[in-house]
């Protein structure tokens, strides 16, 4: 599956150009022009990387930088920040809050090719060298594929563990049962959602006092906050 890049860009050259750049790489793209739309896109599509420019209306690059690294589901999402501000302060400002990289405008489209491709890799390998998921008492090894609730091992199946996991790394972003089904059980189309309510009511069995943690949204889907 192709690596997925969301770019929030208000300028629709240079938006076209990132995007049709990122393309020709072999990345899909998803391409937003306001900055109130970033975070919905994030929560939507969940990107691999975010190119974020930083002027942007609604809301700025740095509001929705400083709002992604606050909410422990998008903490970990890699951000380039892209502006046509070549000021020192702007670039610091803009790691401190968290960013990996930064490139001004005017810029080269292979330069950015190159610097989404050397985030990435750099956020794989922090992801290959992190197996354990936690959440409250919960321990999620994922290479192991073994779950414990405050140290005491728990019997999972494959899928109920799949499942967990999906919840624990969007951690705060409200998954629907659609979505669930998708990307937990590979389902393309919708069919009888009770199969999601049924897997999370097993799971909140099997995790006894720590079942909390999972919250249903009426009418919506599932969340760990």
């Amino acid at each position: 599956m192709n690596q997925k890049i969301l770019v929030a860009d208000d300028e629709p050259d240079v938006l076209d150009l990132v995007a049709s750049n990122l393309c020709m790489a072999g990345f899909e793209v998803v391409k937003v022009a306001d900055g109130l739309a970033v975070i919905p896109a994030v929560a939507t599509h969940f990107p691999n990387l975010l190119v974020l420019d930083l002027m942007l209306p609604g809301m700025s690059g740095l509001d929705v930088c400083r709002t992604l690294k606050a909410a422990p589901g998008t903490a970990g999402l890699p951000i380039i920040m892209l502006t046509a501000k070549a000021e020192e302060v702007d670039r610091i400002v803009g790691l401190e809050l968290g960013a990996d990289d930064y490139i001004t405008k005017p810029f080269s489209p292979r330069e950015l090719v190159l610097r989404v491709k050397s985030v990435l890799k750099r956020a794989a390998h922090t992801e290959e060298s992190s197996d354990c998921l936690t959440v409250g008492d919960i321990a999620l090894d994922t290479a192991r594929l073994r779950v414990t609730v405050c140290g005491r091992l728990i019997d999972f199946t494959a899928t109920e563990i799949n499942l967990l996991r999906v919840l624990i790394e969007r951690r705060g972003f409200v998954q629907s049962r659609n979505t669930l089904l998708n990307d937990v059980w590979g389902y393309d189309s919708v069919i009888d959602t009770r199969t999601v309510d049924t897997h999370i009511r097993r799971l909140r069995e099997k995790l006894g006092s720590a079942a909390d943690c999972i919250e249903t949204v009426r009418g919506f889907g599932y969340r760990i906050g």
